[in-house]
């Protein structure tokens, strides 16, 4: 049985291929590692891309030693990250789960070739972050990319996590979580960022993610904060470029105020 697509989830990504906006460039969905890329000149789409490849890559060094490993990424959307993590790691295989199906049909046509070429390496599933089609240790490494901020339970995400990776896996997570336990930080965010307004991001505390983890079973749970080389990044880009709504820049004033940071949230079974 298939979890239930949030209709803010099938929404934002049904109806069109949401990297093909300006905001994204075209590339992957997500907000960038900006740290060696200057700032203080002209932006350009190439810029935008290598940031959000740039985060892949500090994910992939947060996970550590992947040679031969089976890689699980939750949340995949396009499955550019996939890509990636195949051709800079040494992974075996990389498997894509995706909760929209739409997502995982571009997903399918991103990776038309390296489907046809490398069958036996990369796939995908669909499936959601608090149930997953996989069977019990499947995966050595598990690794998601600004998704968790569309998860509606992260203890139910810890506990399939714990599941469905191998002993002596090791996961990361990258995204945006809420820095502190203020209890009027998600009516805040919703004040400034439809996104938070809307449902389609939900306002977690980073320490519900880290105690959930710890709850599931998992070790050595860590959550390093990297918003500076996130957020000002992000924003040099968006003031930029045409943008149909105003809102997203209030991602950095959200940063500021505390309301918001980056984080990469590592653990091993």
């Amino acid at each position: 049985m298939q979890e239930q697509i949030p209709d803010p989830v099938r929404d934002t990504y049904g109806p069109a291929d949401l990297a093909a906006t300006p905001a994204f460039a075209g590339g992957f969905i997500n907000f960038g590692y900006w740290e060696g890329i200057p700032l203080a000149g002209p932006l350009t789409a190439d810029d935008r891309v290598a940031s959000q490849r740039n985060l892949y890559r500090r994910v992939l060094a947060a996970l550590g030693g992947t040679r031969g490993r089976h890689g699980l990424e939750v949340g995949c959307g396009l499955g550019l990250g996939c890509e990636l993590m195949l051709r800079e790691s040494q992974l075996a295989t990389v498997t894509g789960m995706d909760i929209h199906p739409r997502q995982l049909e571009r997903a399918r046509r991103a990776n038309e070739r390296l489907l046809a070429e490398r069958p036996a390496r990369l796939s995908f599933a669909q499936g959601s972050a608090e149930r997953m089609p996989f069977g019990d240790g499947e995966f050595g490494v598990l690794y998601s990319v600004e998704a968790a901020q569309h998860f509606r339970d992260l203890a139910a995400f810890a506990r399939e996590a714990r599941r469905v990776l191998r002993p002596g896996g090791r996961l990361a997570v990258a995204g945006f979580f809420v820095p502190t336990r203020d209890a009027g930080a998600a009516e805040a965010l919703a004040g400034l960022l439809d996104s938070f307004a809307s449902g389609l991001d939900v306002a977690h505390p980073v320490a519900g993610m880290t105690r959930s983890l710890g709850e599931a079973g998992l070790h050595r749970v860590r959550a390093e904060p990297i918003g500076e080389a996130v957020w000002a990044g992000l924003d040099a880009y968006l003031a930029q470029i045409d943008l149909p709504v105003t809102w997203p820049r209030n991602f950095l004033r959200a940063y500021r105020d505390r309301l918001l940071d980056y984080y990469i949230v590592t653990a091993t079974t």
